[in-house]
């Protein structure tokens, strides 16, 4: 390679950088002999080895670097050092904290340590300075030395260095050993060519064209820096959405893209909707206390219009549509009682007292609350994917089949099986399920076609099949989780390696 047309390659921290490596050399020793901090020279020692121009080994130390302390100290001086400077004859412990801002520790360490090498005298709550106060800052603190010479390697130190460590580690936190992995650097021979060619060929390269150099034509006549389009370069990791953010939002336009359109709803909700409109009785087992939540204040909440209300009341109580009802008396002040949604299902009531289109396509992408014993399927947090679809000559098979198309369109999986569940507000109601590569068989909806006890209360006479995913299994399945509470995983490396599900 031409030596020249090799040094033009060469960005500026490389160059500033090679002159400083001779072999052998750990990064930090090259950072400090070149005036760069670590990271220029960490970057620089990256490309230079892509380019063959080095040879990087690296083993694990242990080191002995600055502390806390230590990195003040070497701004600021050691506190005895400091201490002793201060100390200009007879002065109080009042006056030297004046001087020197060191505070009551440090005071009492500088104390005990001048005292045991005989550089002050202490009478009552007065310190003066001996004979030997003029020879040790002359001569200087050796303490101050080592802690300049840091890091060093703890194995390679010498009993006098050990002896200083153990002085400035022990109570003062000034040094402290750590384990770290250090990178040695080894010139290659074209890289030795190159730090020799670099000491006597002079680089006067354009590194960026300004559009003020275009304008005043400053580059004509002047060499460009050669860019290595090849060598490796640090990953960037660019903002993006949290996967599975993404994932729900994916879902959703899929589904406005179909032609659906998105309902919504109060996530504090009342009885009346997340169960008596869906012919819920009030003494069933699910309404207690153990199986949903309940808001402490404000206890109640409004019901909607009364001929909706009435209609419900009675269905609950003899009936509707040829039905006889559950059989009780049913009860206003209970349906006004007020709850976290236990379910996205209670949206689909309010939506069909507002009127729908026939036909008509709906869906609810919503967080929903429930007591649960958290494991690697269940969370008391969670979202649901639920919905319906209106029309007059819906059948039941048409329910099937857009729940086993709907799951291979999200999911990619066409193993699924259907199973006889029941559902107080759908008849016939049916449960699916798909199967987790991992986790084998997963409960994935349930669904059915609307009881008459729902929706002629509602004000609708015609077919309503409806269904309610548990879309966090879903992202499960697309984002290959196996514990449904990594979805909110804050694992950088699982972030920032998530692809894009569709």
């Amino acid at each position: 390679m031409d030596l020249v047309k090799a040094l033009e390659s060469l960005s500026p921290v490389e160059r500033s950088v090679l002159p400083y490596i001779k072999d052998g050399m750990e990064l930090r020793a090259i950072a400090r002999d070149a005036k760069l901090q670590e990271i220029e020279v960490m970057r620089a020692i990256q490309w230079l080895e892509n380019k063959g121009m080095i040879k990087v080994s690296s083993s694990t130390k242990d080191v002995i670097v600055a502390g806390v302390n230590g990195k003040l100290y070497m701004k600021t001086g050691l506190p005895e050092k400091r201490f002793l400077e201060a100390l200009s004859g007879k002065m109080s412990i009042d006056g030297i904290k004046k001087a020197t801002k060191l505070d009551d520790n440090e005071i009492r360490i500088c104390l005990g340590l001048l005292k045991a090498r005989y550089a002050i005298s202490i009478l009552g709550n007065a310190i003066e300075p001996t004979s030997e106060r003029d020879r040790i800052l002359k001569e200087g603190f050796a303490e101050e030395a080592f802690l300049r010479s840091l890091p060093k390697n703890f194995d390679e130190l010498t009993e006098n260095e050990k002896m200083l460590f153990a002085r400035l580690a022990k109570r003062r936190n000034i040094v402290m050993k750590e384990t770290t992995k250090l990178r040695f650097v080894e010139l290659t021979e074209l890289g030795k060519k190159l730090a020799a060619g670099s000491k006597k060929i002079k680089m006067d390269l354009i590194e960026t064209l300004t559009p003020q150099m275009l304008k005043g034509k400053t580059w004509s006549g002047k060499k460009f820096r050669r860019y290595d389009i090849k060598t490796g370069v640090p990953k960037i990791n660019p903002g993006k959405r949290q996967p599975y953010s993404e994932f729900l939002q994916d879902v959703r336009e899929r589904l406005v893209s179909l032609g659906f359109e998105e309902m919504h709803g109060p996530v504090i909700e009342t009885e009346f909707f997340n169960f008596d409109a869906l012919y819920q009785p009030q003494n069933h087992p699910a309404r207690d206390w153990s199986a949903t939540y309940r808001i402490k204040e404000p206890k109640y909440g409004d019901l909607p219009e009364k001929s909706i209300v009435s209609s419900v009341k009675k269905a609950h109580e003899k009936g509707i549509g040829g039905s006889s009802g559950w059989g009780y008396k049913w009860d206003s002040k209970t349906a006004a009682r007020l709850m976290p949604r236990a379910h996205d299902t209670a949206i689909s009531p309010r939506f069909l007292a507002k009127g729908v289109k026939i036909p008509g396509k709906y869906f609810s992408l919503v967080r929903c609350f429930r007591p649960d014993v958290i494991d690697a399927t269940h969370g008391v947090e969670f979202s649901q994917l639920g919905g319906f679809v209106i029309d007059k000559d819906l059948t039941f098979r048409h329910l099937l089949g857009l729940l086993k198309q709907f799951v291979f369109e999200i999911t990619g999986i066409e193993y699924v099986r259907f199973s006889p569940d029941y559902f107080p507000f759908t008849e016939p109601s049916v449960q699916i399920a798909a199967k987790h590569p991992k986790l084998g068989w997963m409960e994935l909806a349930g669904a059915g076609i609307f009881r008459p006890e729902l929706t002629l209360p509602m004000g609708v006479k015609e077919p309503v099949i409806a269904w309610g995913f548990g879309i966090d299994r879903l992202a499960m399945l697309k984002l290959g989780i196996k514990d449904i509470r990594d979805i909110f995983s804050n694992d950088i490396e699982f972030l920032r390696k998530a692809e894009k599900v569709f």
